[in-house]
């Protein structure tokens, strides 16, 4: 039996990492052989290359950013989720392919096209099941943050941020069949609450139902 593949989507401070590790319990307490990962850190050459972001120097052109961000991607791919997938696991990815559409494209000016046609490549294929996208206002997500150190997408300017979530918004305006947007301006339980029923209706879809 194949597995999931499930991304979970948005802007910085929108809640993805505590939602995937709730969800991630969820199913492990319905039974379910559940794998936790994450973009572009899932593999260790994905800790180095984003690394190299934060390293000082001219910084990176929105073309190599994509490059490097796919390579972290098919790497990722081919260590990770697909073995995952091939093994009947459900994978929880923070961040997956539609960040770089996000990022790169909205939110750098590249060419979608052409961000879409290289992520073919890096990903073989391997499409999410269910992408769940935490909507919320940039500017409060920047605000949830804190004092805490940002890595370099983190300081980018307001403007950055913004394109990026309406970026996210019109990938799911697009992929409305794939993509389920969920308020995340709200405490994590209710927006738990609700990515719960996404996956179970996406199980109950797939007759892999148990206890859902």
């Amino acid at each position: 039996m194949a597995g999931l593949l499930i991304t979970v989507e948005g802007v910085e401070g929108s809640g993805k990492t505590t939602q995937c590790r709730l969800l991630a319990q969820w199913l492990r307490g319905l039974g379910y052989r559940v794998r936790e990962t994450s973009e572009p850190d899932g593999t260790p050459l994905g800790v180095a290359i984003r690394d190299l972001f934060e390293q000082d120097g001219a910084p990176f052109t929105p073309l190599t950013e994509a490059f490097l961000f796919m390579a972290a991607r098919q790497q990722h791919v081919a260590q990770v989720i697909k073995p995952a997938v091939d093994s009947g696991e459900i994978i929880v990815s923070d961040r997956y392919a539609d960040a770089t559409l996000a990022y790169q494209g909205y939110g750098r000016g590249l060419d979608l096209q052409t961000i879409r046609e290289l992520n073919a490549l890096a990903t073989g294929g391997v499409l999410p099941d269910l992408t769940l996208v935490l909507d919320l206002d940039a500017a409060l997500g920047l605000k949830r943050l804190g004092n805490r150190a940002r890595d370099a997408f983190e300081k980018l300017d307001f403007a950055f941020h913004h394109r990026v979530r309406q970026g996210y918004l019109e990938i799911a305006r697009e992929e409305k069949d794939r993509i389920a947007v969920l308020d995340a301006d709200r405490p994590e339980e209710p927006v738990h609450a609700e990515i719960r029923k996404a996956v179970g209706e996406l199980l109950r879809q797939r007759g892999l139902a148990h206890g859902v």
